[in-house]
C-alpha cells in the first residue's frame, strides 16, 4: 500500500500567541474608522456594507473570552434602536413631509407653546424611510463599538495607556467590561437553571436570575476595590511645581488646539490654519501626557508592541473613514439618498474602498481554536 500523499494546510495568517498578539489600540482605531465612515452617510447599502465588514472581522478574529461575547448583545441593542426610532416616527411624527400616507392615527391636541410637535396624525412612507435610514446609522455606530469590545482585550488596553491617563483608563475599562461580564453571568445562571429543570425564560425566570446577577456584580465590585487599593491605585509621586504647571498648560492648550483645528477642518473657511493648528495641538497634548506620566509610580510588565500588523489594521480603518469623507465632498447624493420623492438608493463604484476594512481578517494572527469538550464515552473510559 502506497503511503498517503503529504498535504500542507494553507494558512493566511499565523496562529495567535502572546508574542505576536495585536495591540488592542489598533482594534479600537480600526473600529473608530468604521464608525466615522458610518457617521458620514445614511445610505442603507453603505451602512449594510460596513456592518458586514465589522461582522466578518469579528467572526474571523474573535477569541473565546467572556468579554469577547458581547458582540451579539450590541447587535440586539442596535436592532432595538432601529425599532425605537421607527416607533417615534409613527407616534411623534417626522420632520420629513410626505405624500404617500400609510395610515392616519388619532391626533392629540397640543397647546400653543408646543407648536411644531404632534402626537399621532398621518404616517407617511417617506417619514418611515427617513427614520429607518437615521436609525440604521446609529445602529451601525453601535455595532462598530461592539466589534472593538469583542476584539480588544480591555486589560491589555489599560496597560497600554499613558501613565497620565491610567486612573481615568481604569474607570473606562471597568465601565466597558461591565456589559460583557453581565452577559456572561446571565448565560451562566440560565444554563445552571436549565440543568436543574427550572424555567429560565419569561418574567419569572428573569426575576429569579436578576438577583444573583446583581449580587455577583456587587461582590465583584468590592473585590475590585480591594485589589486596586492593594496595588496602590490613586497614589502618585511627588513632582516639582514647575513640571505640574507645564503639564497643565500643555495638556489644556493642546486640547484647545485640537478642538479649534478640528472645527477648522469641518468649516469651509478654516482650511488654511486648521491643519497646522491641529498638529500643534496634538504635539502639545502628547507632551503634556508625557510629563503627566511622571506622576505615575507604576511599571509595565511585558508591554505590547505596536508592530506592522497594528499599523495595517489601524490604517485600514483610516482609509475607510477617509474614503467616506472624500465621497461626501465629491458625491454627496450617493451618501445621502433622497426620500422625497422615494427613490431606490444606489451603491457607487468607489464604495468598494470599504472592503479595505476586511484587511484585519487576513493580516492579524488567527485565534487558537478551543478544544472540543470530551464526550461521555471518553469520560467513562478515563474513569474506568
Amino acid at each position: 500500500m502506497s503511503p498517503a500523499p503529504f498535504r500542507v494546510r494553507p494558512r493566511t495568517a499565523p496562529e495567535a500567541h502572546r508574542a505576536n498578539s495585536l495591540h488592542p489600540g489598533a482594534w479600537w482605531l480600526w473600529a473608530l474608522g468604521l464608525g466615522t465612515a458610518a457617521s458620514r452617510t445614511t445610505n442603507p447599502l453603505l451602512l449594510g456594507l460596513l456592518i458586514g465588514v465589522a461582522g466578518y472581522v469579528v467572526a474571523a478574529r474573535r477569541i473565546e473570552a467572556p468579554w469577547a461575547r458581547s458582540y451579539g448583545a450590541f447587535v440586539k441593542i442596535a436592532l432595538v434602536v432601529i425599532g425605537i426610532r421607527l416607533v417615534f416616527a409613527v407616534f411623534l411624527g417626522s420632520p420629513i413631509p410626505g405624500t404617500q400616507v400609510l395610515v392616519t392615527l388619532p391626533e392629540l391636541p397640543l397647546p400653543d407653546w408646543a407648536q411644531g410637535m404632534r402626537i399621532g396624525g398621518r404616517v407617511t412612507a417617506e417619514g418611515l424611510v427617513f427614520a429607518l435610514y437615521d436609525g440604521l446609522k446609529l445602529a451601525t455606530l453601535l455595532i462598530c463599538v461592539g466589534a472593538a469590545n469583542a476584539l480588544a482585550n480591555p486589560a491589555r488596553l489599560l496597560k497600554s495607556l499613558p501613565g497620565a491617563l491610567y486612573e481615568a483608563g481604569v474607570a473606562v475599562v471597568v465601565a466597558m467590561t461591565f456589559a460583557p461580564q453581565l452577559i456572561a453571568d446571565v448565560r451562566r445562571l440560565r444554563s445552571a437553571r436549565r440543568l436543574r429543570g427550572r424555567p429560565d425564560r419569561g418574567l419569572r425566570g428573569l426575576l429569579q436570575v436578576g438577583l444573583p446577577v446583581l449580587e455577583g456584580a456587587l461582590e465583584r465590585s468590592v473585590a475590585l476595590a480591594a485589589a486596586m487599593d492593594a496595588r496602590g491605585y490613586g497614589r502618585s509621586a511627588e513632582v516639582p511645581t514647575a513640571v505640574r504647571r507645564t503639564t497643565a498648560v500643555l495638556t489644556l492648550g493642546g486640547l484647545l488646539g485640537v478642538c479649534a483645528g478640528t472645527y477648522g477642518l469641518l468649516a469651509t473657511d478654516g482650511a488654511g490654519y486648521a491643519l497646522p493648528l491641529l498638529l500643534a495641538g496634538v504635539a502639545a497634548a502628547l507632551g503634556g501626557l508625557w510629563l503627566g506620566g511622571r506622576r505615575s509610580i507604576r511599571t509595565r510588565y511585558r508591554p505590547d508592541a505596536w508592530g506592522v500588523r497594528a499599523w495595517l489594521v489601524a490604517g485600514s480603518g483610516a482609509v475607510v473613514a477617509a474614503a467616506l469623507i472624500r465621497g461626501g465632498a465629491v458625491d454627496p447624493a450617493a451618501l445621502h439618498p433622497g426620500v422625497v420623492p422615494l427613490s431606490v438608493p444606489e451603491l457607487p463604484l468607489w464604495s468598494a474602498v470599504v472592503l479595505v476594512g476586511l484587511l484585519p481578517a487576513f493580516v492579524t494572527p488567527a485565534p487558537t481554536p478551543s478544544p472540543p469538550p470530551p464526550s461521555i464515552t471518553a469520560r467513562s473510559e478515563e474513569t474506568s
